[in-house]
């Protein structure tokens, strides 16, 4: 589109149009200059980017990448979102998680944030890590249970819950027609993470209740978390997610209910990421998912999917947690762009323990923040007409949907949980991303990439123990490095001093630098000190050098000329002083006199567990 000024000319007449193809040779004499010689469309795929599920991010998308009309916001296929209006009336519902056993804390963390800009709580009932069912009167004492929906978590105390929640809005003479929230009910959800066999006569009963009677409340869950925790993809948690809500469907119009009305009873939570752009398309993709199943089914206007966003608990990081607080912020623009209804910011100790009060603070304040300083509420589908968003939905509503038909050809979800078909699928995708992640394609700020040896650690009340149960497991993106960081502090804690590597610079700073800073980088990420004094040696110092560093393994780092000349005499030097391993920052070659490698897309967990084990780090 041509913009013209108020005078009728236009401001781009000076520039012609550039072709795709102009543009493809420019990135190609740019690859070039940096030793690739690639050609056509193998250069643009160079600067390509892979999602999973088969997805792949193009650095360039134009008007010729046709998408599927994605209709209007507040009209089937619901792509663009559930109201004409978005969320510029009032932004979308800012829902707190509260996760404790003491009615009286709970309580005052309640109240303190539903004054400070929550709209919406989410309650953790029963079990051991949950308020006691008989004290959920004294934890919602002082809340206007009118106007501040409630969203129950309470596994297999679901019922009792209900009953207590639904007694609480008599007693205190709130009307039915008045009563907001989310009872959730999830029996194939609570399947998924205990392992156990999935039962819906109560959901279903309590669902039909809250149809005629509670307008206002949605008693089924369909919780994708579990999949998503467990390592799945975003199409996968889509198609899983799916696989759910149909299997509700099936059982709520099979107790009678028509479809408009189970549709009515459902709620959908998905994990919003730090992949702002991979959250956008998740979110609109699963309403537009969720409208083609509600078509199918005989309805279009009942189509439109309510959606909880939670802020992804697979990517918050125990190391260096402050950065968690950028990765929620993302999280929950992407939530907030995509259209999602509710959601929930994890605040950024979540991974640490029980949150204190300043981490709830700043949860809820992240979403305040985007709605009331960066307004992202104010527009209506801001994602709308990008290229890029609108392909990206199309090809993930397209893989989630494959996934969808293989898991009813396998009998559904709740048999497909039985069989371990869902645990299989997720746990190879896991460990396709895992190695990702240990070779730091998918790299994680302060933890595998930009560590600190120094960080002073982040102290919390620990979560109350929760018995193994069986089920699908719990994944994070930390976990290999963590388990090396903890090898680490156990040799601090008994030595007094952190596993040591010497690093052997060879050559002026200009020459040495880069690979110098590389190598301290990727050791301090599995909790070795690097050592860089003194801050070049060569055949005659190195020895001694290495001595007084204290440690017993060595890298050598200089340029691959200067390792030409003397890695092999520096190499000898270093193992005759001792060194148990000497290590080189580069890709393998002709260096053939030390014992391995360290470079850019090497297995770093692999190196890092190899050199604590000569260490004798347990």
């Amino acid at each position: 589109m041509t913009v013209l000024p108020a005078d009728g000319l236009s401001l781009a007449a000076e520039f012609p149009d550039p072709s795709h193809d102009q543009w493809q040779s420019l990135v190609e004499g740019v690859l070039r200059k940096s030793g690739k010689e690639v050609t056509g469309t193998a250069a643009e795929e160079a600067l390509s980017t892979a999602l999973g599920d088969g997805l792949t991010a193009r650095p360039l998308y134009t008007s010729h990448d046709v998408s599927a009309d994605p209709g209007f916001p507040g009209f089937a296929p619901f792509t663009r979102g559930n109201r004409a209006a978005g969320n510029i009336s009032g932004g979308w519902d800012v829902r707190q998680r509260h996760a404790l056993t003491d009615p009286v804390r709970l309580n005052e963390a309640v109240l303190g944030d539903l004054e400070n800009g929550v709209t919406s709580v989410w309650l953790a009932v029963g079990g051991p890590d949950g308020v006691p069912v008989a004290g959920l009167a004294r934890a919602l004492d002082g809340v206007y249970l009118d106007l501040a929906p409630v969203a129950l978590d309470a596994g297999s105390d679901f019922e009792p819950a209900v009953r207590e929640l639904l007694a609480l809005y008599e007693s205190r003479g709130v009307a039915k027609t008045a009563a907001r929230g989310s009872l959730g009910a999830d029996p194939l959800g609570h399947a998924a993470r205990t392992g156990g066999e999935p039962d819906l006569t109560a959901a279903v009963h309590w669902a039909r209740l809250c149809g005629r009677e509670y307008p206002g409340l949605r008693t089924l869950t369909v919780d994708a978390l579990p999949y998503h925790e467990a390592g799945g993809s975003a199409a996968e948690e889509l198609g899983l997610s799916l696989a759910t809500g149909v299997a509700y469907l099936r059982a709520l119009t099979g107790a009678g209910a028509s479809v408009e009305e189970a549709c009515a009873q459902l709620e959908f939570r998905y994990a919003a990421t730090a992949d702002q752009f991979l959250t956008i398309a998740k979110l609109r993709a699963a309403r537009r998912l969720w409208a083609r199943v509600a078509e199918v089914c005989g309805t279009t206007a009942a189509g439109a999917q309510q959606q909880h966003a939670v802020t992804s608990p697979v990517m918050m990081t125990r190391r260096d947690p402050w950065v968690n607080m950028l990765r929620t912020t993302l999280a929950c623009l992407g939530a907030g762009v995509g259209g999602a209804d509710s959601v929930t910011v994890l605040p950024f100790d979540h991974a640490l323990g029980l949150p204190d009060a300043f981490a709830r603070r700043i949860a809820r304040n992240t979403s305040t923040i985007l709605m009331e300083e960066s307004h992202l509420a104010r527009v209506i589908d801001p994602a709308g007409g990008s290229w890029y968003v609108e392909r990206l939905t199309d090809e993930l509503a397209a893989a989630a949907w494959s996934f969808f038909q293989t898991v009813e050809r396998a009998g559904g979800q709740a048999a497909a949980l039985r069989s371990g078909m869902v645990e299989e699928r997720l746990a190879a995708t896991w460990a396709a991303r895992s190695k990702d992640l240990a070779r730091r394609k998918e790299p994680v700020t302060g933890v595998s990439e930009f560590p600190t040896l120094t960080e002073r650690p982040v102290e919390r009340e620990s979560h109350p123990a929760v018995p193994s149960a069986g089920g699908l497991p719990k994944v994070r993106r930390d976990e290999a490095f963590e388990a090396l960081r903890a090898r680490s502090d156990r040799h601090l804690a008994a030595t007094g001093s952190r596993p040591k590597v010497f690093l052997a610079a060879l050559g002026p700073a200009s020459v040495h630098t880069a690979r110098a800073s590389f190598a301290a980088n990727l050791f301090v990420a599995g909790g070795i000190e690097p050592v860089h004094d003194p801050a070049s040696v060569d055949a005659t110092t190195a020895a001694g050098a290495f001595t007084a560093s204290g440690a017993t393994i060595a890298c050598l780092c200089s340029s691959d000329a200067l390792y030409a000349e003397h890695a092999g005499a520096v190499a000898g030097a270093l193992a005759s002083a001792g060194a148990q391993q000497v290590l080189l920052a580069g890709r393998p070659g002709e260096y053939t006199d030390v014992d391995g490698h360290v470079f850019a897309g090497c297995d770093v967990v692999a190196v890092l567990s190899s050199v604590l084990d000569r260490m004798g780090v347990a």
